[in-house]
């Protein structure tokens, strides 16, 4: 069996905070629960937004944080990430394109595959020319092993309009390549800060709460200047595979007002 650790969004800064929180007491939380709870899983990937600003400062600070896991981590890029500071910071595998934050792991029961959907300068998301002959690829050389993607942006509408404008750019593109390929069976999904399941082209696929903060559902109706994070706690995933059963459990690793503003600590 393959036991992994899925963590998403933290929005890491060095000092300050993000919309109340503080990045650094959520992340800590979010270590300590899985070294605790979870040291047996093979890694933990962090689907994208590693920081807030993608500066060196918080690139490096976060580094250091990180360090403090039981387990190896697998850093992904999100539209708040700079690809070169993350890349000079934070470790990568050695099948990592040289262009973008993207790669493969083999494991036992099937391949991880990290990918990369950042559009440079916009909160969108891409998957290019050549981004996509690298899956295309992997995907040909996997044959029948099976491949597990994670990915920041999602590639179709949710259901979610504050999100959905802001999803990978000609998503089509991609879930037509996804869907030659049988060998695809689940899709891991970043960026919205929701918990989201369901199938599209016949693959399943999850989307991810923030360890730092969380959108509100779609109803009521709300927007970018209505909108006030810290309703909901968050989470993180365990994800367990063995043979064809893929199991992802969200577990709540803090309490909802942990990290506010008024309860910050260094």
């Amino acid at each position: 069996m393959l036991k992994a650790v899925w963590m998403s969004d933290p929005h890491f800064v060095h000092q300050g905070e993000v919309l109340g929180y503080d990045p650094r007491v959520r992340l800590n939380a979010a270590i300590d629960h899985i070294n605790q709870h979870h040291g047996d899983a093979s890694f933990c990937v962090i689907s994208g937004d590693m920081v807030n600003h993608g500066n060196a400062p918080d690139y490096q600070a976060l580094r250091d944080h990180l360090d403090k896991l039981a387990i190896p981590f697998l850093p992904m890029a999100g539209n708040h990430d700079d690809r070169a500071l993350l890349r000079a910071h934070l470790p990568l595998p050695a099948t990592c394109m040289a262009d973008f934050i993207q790669y493969s792991i083999q494991t036992p029961n099937g391949l991880i595959v990290c990918l990369d959907t950042q559009k440079k300068g916009s909160d969108a998301g891409e998957f290019c020319t050549k981004r996509s002959s690298w899956l295309r690829e992997v995907l040909d050389n996997a044959g029948d092993i099976p491949v597990y993607l994670f990915m920041h942006h999602p590639p179709m509408p949710l259901g979610l309009p504050m999100q959905d404008r802001d999803r990978m750019q000609d998503g089509d593109a991609f879930l037509d390549l996804i869907a030659e390929y049988p060998c695809v069976k689940y899709i891991f999904i970043g960026h919205v800060h929701r918990a989201i399941t369901g199938t599209m082209r016949g693959v399943p696929f999850s989307t991810m709460r923030s360890i730092l903060f969380q959108t509100p559902a779609p109803r009521p109706e709300w927007d970018w200047n209505s909108f006030e994070p810290g309703k909901e706690a968050p989470n993180l995933g365990v994800i367990s595979i063995s043979g064809e059963a893929i199991i992802l459990q969200y577990e709540q690793f803090c309490e909802q007002n942990l990290g506010l503003s008024t309860l910050c600590t260094d």
